[in-house]
């Protein structure tokens, strides 16, 4: 038999910790992801109808901490934005921007792709 994935009583229950989605332990320790250290800046357009997306990946942050840092950065390029699954992605072309901001606050950063 499997693991309990809705409870009447608590509603979505998280399939690790067995807990309710909204008081799950798995996702509140908000542990940093492991990485080699560099971050990566690249430019993508495929799969996103043609609009341009500078995506941020390598940030060995916290949920918290990765959430507030992607918000410094989609004010200071003025643009709005999302983080999905550890990456950061802000709208539109500001990959030399991003590169000296992120270099000035102290992180390793390579521009990725073409």
């Amino acid at each position: 038999m499997g693991r309990v994935v809705y409870s009447s009583d608590k509603g979505r229950v998280c399939p690790s910790c067995g807990h309710a989605v909204g008081s799950c332990r798995c996702s509140s320790n908000g542990a940093a992801p492991q990485g080699d250290g560099i971050v990566r800046i690249r430019r993508e357009v495929k799969g996103r109808k043609g609009k341009t997306v500078t995506t941020i990946a390598g940030l060995a942050l916290p949920v918290a901490e990765l959430k507030e840092l992607g918000s410094k950065l989609k004010r200071r390029c003025g643009s709005g934005g999302s983080i999905r699954n550890g990456v950061v992605e802000i709208q539109g072309d500001h990959v030399d921007l991003l590169i000296g901001e992120l270099a000035g606050l102290g992180y390793t950063v390579k521009r990725a792709g073409g």
